[in-house]
């Protein structure tokens, strides 16, 4: 057997046992080399019907965008090879790809991950599995740090994040290509991955190679490790402000009928910054919102004892103000509460 094949079937079963060992499970496949060999693995214990002495059932889903000429026939004959695998049932799912603000790869991304989880709701799935790679989570990393982002976004993708299992976070993308080699499968190049019309392809054909070349080998490895060890920070500052913002919420309704969403001025106010920030995005999530970090600083702003009481506009038709202080109040006296109200 081959060492790649052997990683390979021991990351799935790893990232199984790491997921609660889900009894059916669904792979999204491309007919890429990642997530063909990601199939590859997850058919291997399929066809013998357990993992690690737990019952194992696994199909697929090929999701068909119809960016490119000819991509049904590539689907089809994706599915036809999965199938041979032993993979049951297989499903080839077209989508529309609603072109928004975010651009064509996050559009792409949304409908996609849209058909696979209607898929593994209908077929009973506890889990879906994608292909991503160690290359992929480096990849981002280094996208998030140009684009300025938090921690949770430089924290990368989790092996393990409800519906998703990514099993080959550790493997490298030429891993999966030997995988391939050696299963005798035959993999489909996406084009799209070398056009430098897109952000990820410029960073994957031109950016890490060049890092790679100029600061030696290892870049890919390293920026998957900041993932790793920010990914934990997240995780942990995440839970910590959904405790406080569970004990700090209230919920209400205006007249108009409107969602409404209150915290309290003074007691968000004296929050850590990192904590304080979350609290007021888990305010604007609930309602719909999305809170991007100029929005939410201006939020945060209305937490001052002076200047604007709002109000504030967020994406999401989501507005933030603050209750004015009443005019007979004693010196000192607090302002009043801030109120996330839902325009939808």
């Amino acid at each position: 057997m081959s060492p790649a094949v052997g990683r390979a079937r021991n990351a799935v079963k790893a990232a199984l046992a790491e997921a609660g060992w889900p009894s059916r499970v669904l792979v999204g496949c491309s007919g890429g080399p990642d997530s063909l060999a990601l199939a590859a693995a997850v058919a291997h214990f399929a066809r013998r019907g357990a993992v690690g002495g737990h019952p194992l059932e696994a199909g697929a889903v090929v999701v068909d965008h119809g960016l490119q000429e000819g991509s049904g026939e590539i689907a089809r004959t994706t599915a036809g090879v999965l199938a041979g695998l032993g993979l049951s049932p297989v499903r080839v799912v077209a989508v529309e790809v609603r072109r928004s603000g975010e651009g064509p790869e996050a559009a792409a991304r949304a409908a996609r991950l849209g058909a696979l989880e209607a898929e593994a709701s209908e077929c009973g799935a506890g889990a879906v599995l994608l292909g991503h790679t160690l290359d992929d989570q480096a990849e981002q990393v280094l996208l998030g740090l140009a684009r300025g982002s938090g921690t949770r976004s430089l924290g990368g993708m989790r092996s393990v994040r409800g519906l998703y299992i990514r099993p080959f976070l550790g493997l490298r993308r030429a891993d999966t290509v030997e995988v391939c080699a050696a299963e005798g499968l035959e993999p489909w190049f996406d084009p799209t991955n070398a056009d430098p019309r897109y952000m990820r392809s410029r960073v994957r054909v031109g950016i890490m190679p060049f890092l790679e070349a100029e600061l030696g080998p290892g870049v890919a490895e390293g920026l998957a490790r900041t993932a790793s060890i920010l990914g934990q920070d997240a995780d942990y500052l995440d839970a910590e402000a959904e405790r406080v913002y569970a004990g700090l919420v209230e919920r209400d309704a205006m007249e108009s009928g409107q969602a409404t969403v209150l915290l309290p001025g003074a007691a968000v106010r004296e929050l850590p910054a990192a904590i304080r920030s979350r609290v007021l995005a888990l305010a604007v999530i609930e309602l719909g919102g999305q809170p991007t970090f100029e929005r939410l600083a201006a939020v945060d702003r209305l937490l001052e004892r002076r200047g604007s009481a709002g109000p504030i506009e967020l994406p999401g038709h989501v507005s933030v103000h603050r209750q004015p202080r009443r005019k007979d109040a004693a010196p000192g006296t607090e302002y009043g509460k801030l109120v996330f109200v839902s325009h939808r």
